[in-house]
């Protein structure tokens, strides 16, 4: 858990990817999930069209940047970090143990603990 504020949340998930990919996790290991805005990449890349965003996803080879909406679709990688960056709180509460499920060996969530929590209705 990374404390943040739903404005800060991204930039906090950001710092996270960085720290991955400096201790040595493969790009294509990691994948991020926001709650709120999307990451501006995913934007970017979602101008292309589905297929080609999904392609990049199915490719591994990359961080990987999805809204909770998709989360589904996404496969399991060994890193999930969910950036808890606004959105209404429905989307955080499925979002969490949909992003539990697909992170193969670490989970990161960068958001506001007292929200989180009330969401989830538990203490993290």
């Amino acid at each position: 858990m990374i404390p943040a504020s739903p404005e800060g949340a991204l930039d906090a998930a950001e710092e996270a990817v960085d720290l991955l990919l400096d201790s040595g996790r493969s790009p294509g290991e990691v994948l991020v999930i926001t709650t709120g805005e999307q990451h501006p990449w995913a934007t970017h890349e979602l101008s292309f069209g589905e297929a080609s965003y999904w392609a990049q996803h199915d490719a591994g080879d990359d961080v990987f940047y999805a809204d909770a909406s998709t989360l589904s679709r996404a496969a399991v990688r060994p890193v999930v970090v969910v950036a808890v960056n606004g959105g209404p709180d429905t989307a955080a509460a499925g979002a969490l143990p949909l992003a539990l499920g697909r992170a193969g060996a670490l989970l990161i969530v960068c958001g506001d603990p007292q929200r989180i929590n009330s969401v989830l209705g538990a203490g993290v």
